[in-house]
């Protein structure tokens, strides 16, 4: 009983590691995303933290700043879309598909 205790121990202990490391490679991995053709452009890491914000020129029309929110409110959350999407599937390769609440 207390090796089987001790291999669970270990395992835990392993799959602990493999997710801190993995939580660093997430940070350092950026995803772009855009929205209106291009108009509109965000980068984003994996701890959902925009890194670079890009609004073409051409979409900025003071008549119609609807227009130019609602692009921007759709590219951002395209990419935090994306970026949660990119952290669930490595966090499944790691935990085996297990869900463990509050890793990321």
């Amino acid at each position: 009983m207390a090796k089987n205790m001790n291999n669970l121990l270990k395992q835990a202990q392993q799959m602990q590691q493999k997710m801190a490391t993995l939580q660093k490679e997430l940070e350092a991995r950026e995803i772009e995303t855009s929205s209106g053709g291009g108009m509109i452009k965000i980068k984003i890491n994996g701890k959902q933290e925009i890194i670079d914000f890009k609004i073409n020129p051409e979409c900025v029309d003071p008549e119609d700043v609807d227009m130019l929110e609602e692009l921007v409110k759709t590219a951002v959350n395209q990419a935090v879309n994306e970026s949660q999407e990119m952290v669930s599937n490595a966090m499944s390769k790691v935990t085996g598909g297990i869900n463990i609440p509050g890793l990321f």
